[in-house]
């Protein structure tokens, strides 16, 4: 057998996952090798700062500040920066330098992946990314490759372990969101910004790159739906709780129809949601991630782990190494993207779903069939309603009027639809406020 040569690796970036791979790479180099074929030889890795503390201990004379120079050397660049630029600038010169890449930057596939995947097909490279929408969870390639000749029709999932980390706090233990961010940055699994994680950034950016693997459809991340979970309180997590659900930050990626326009097409939405706790997404606690996917042959499936953390996410990116290495020892162009299907990308208003709607109404008789009268005339049908009637408080004025509240469960219905009943609720005498308006997902309770 003739022996391959040293495959050259250039690594950009040394964070919490870039020490990591260089670490692991520099420690199992002997046994990925006997796993590829060849030997990978790790010949450099691109950093800002060659004195910076870091993770893990790398050798001062592979560090460099001069990324260009190194990956015009390489075989394989590994690119573990973050951000959009340079990190766009330096894949595009790997790639027209003839090398495959290997990365983990969902901002930059979310916003840039078509370019990206356009250039290596042109010369024949190959993009790899399973670490860029779930960590150590390998979603990317049951996505790509094993359900290619299969029809996904929804795939739906936590793919924040920040928001999930929270939202089980507030669920578990009874803890306020503030309370629960809070433990999430002293643990470390919130940023000292928060804001790309519970604003729903973070989660939008890993479902535009789900639902274009899914539906073999371009979905640009401008296009996804996103709502963040700051406004979840804990009554509302203590009644979805009583009423057999829980709430979660999930990212839905649907193929559906339109019910006005009969058009086939993709929607892809990130928001607060409740969902039965005999679903299995309900048992995802802590800081995990799991991605639930509906196929029309394979049925149900569920890819559950690591969502984050440095040597989780390494472990994703270290297998995509290695499918490259062996693509080298095989031969053979790259694999392009598979987004033939083209299907028109729709708004959320195209969706079909329920609501659950907790209403604070002035407690006087009518209401209840007011109220009852507006979602009929929007077309929206009400499953299910509980009334509680607030206790009298003897220091409450006398021209206050009492409260009740009022807790509304709809059938399906169009997202528009529904929307037009939420508004015409809220804009009714009777209503003093809308507590919350949350969508129900999954199976019922």
């Amino acid at each position: 057998m003739i022996e391959y040569r040293n495959l050259r690796i250039a690594l950009l970036g040394a964070g919490s996952v870039g020490s990591q791979v260089a670490r692991l790479l520099l420690e199992h180099g002997d046994e990925l090798a006997a796993r590829v074929g060849a030997g990978l030889e790790l010949v450099g890795v691109a950093v800002r700062d060659v004195d910076a503390p870091r993770d893990t201990s790398i050798p001062r004379e592979l560090l460099t500040t001069d990324a260009p120079t190194l990956i015009r050397s390489a075989d394989i660049v590994i690119e573990l920066m973050g951000g959009i630029e340079p990190a766009r600038e330096f894949i595009l010169l790997a790639i027209n330098s003839g090398a495959d890449v290997v990365t983990g930057n969902k901002a930059l596939l979310a916003t840039h992946g078509p370019e990206l995947f356009d250039a290596a097909e042109q010369v024949g490279a190959q993009l790899y990314y399973e670490a860029a929408a779930g960590g150590a969870i390998p979603i990317i390639r049951p996505l790509r490759d094993s359900l290619a000749g299969d029809r996904v029709k929804r795939v739906m999932g936590i793919v924040n372990g920040t928001t999930n980390f929270i939202l089980d706090r507030m669920d578990v233990e009874g803890s306020t969101f503030d309370d629960a961010l809070a433990t999430a940055t002293a643990l470390g699994y919130a940023e000292a910004d928060p804001t790309a994680d519970v604003e729903g950034y973070d989660a939008a950016q890993k479902a535009a790159i789900l639902a274009s693997l899914a539906f073999h459809t371009a979905v640009p991340v401008e296009a996804v739906h996103r709502e963040g979970m700051t406004t979840v309180t804990a009554s509302q997590v203590e009644s979805a709780e009583k009423a057999g659900y829980v709430v979660k930050l999930l990212a839905i990626c649907e193929r559906l129809v339109d019910p006005e326009t009969g058009v086939e097409g993709v929607v892809a939405r990130v928001h607060p949601a409740l969902i039965s706790r005999r679903h299995p997404l309900a048992a995802v606690h802590d800081a995990k991630n799991a991605v639930f996917v509906q196929a029309e042959a394979a049925g149900d499936l569920m890819f559950y782990g690591a969502g984050a953390g440095g040597l989780e996410t390494a472990s994703a990116v270290l297998g995509d190494l290695v499918s490259a290495a062996r693509r080298h020892v095989a031969g053979g162009p790259g694999v392009g993207e598979s987004t033939h299907a083209n299907l028109p990308v729709l708004g959320i208003g195209s969706v079909t779903t329920r609501y659950q709607l907790t209403l604070i109404v002035t407690d006087k008789p009518g209401v209840l069939a007011q109220i009852a009268s507006l979602f009929s005339e929007h077309g929206v049908s009400v499953e299910a309603v509980q009334q509680t009637v607030a206790s009298a408080d003897p220091a409450r004025p006398a021209d206050e009027p009492l409260t009740a509240t009022l807790v509304i469960v709809t059938h399906e219905a169009s997202e528009a639809a529904l929307s037009a009943t939420v508004a015409a609720v809220s804009a009714d005498d009777s209503v003093v406020r809308i507590e919350s308006v949350l969508r129900v997902e999954g199976d019922t309770p």
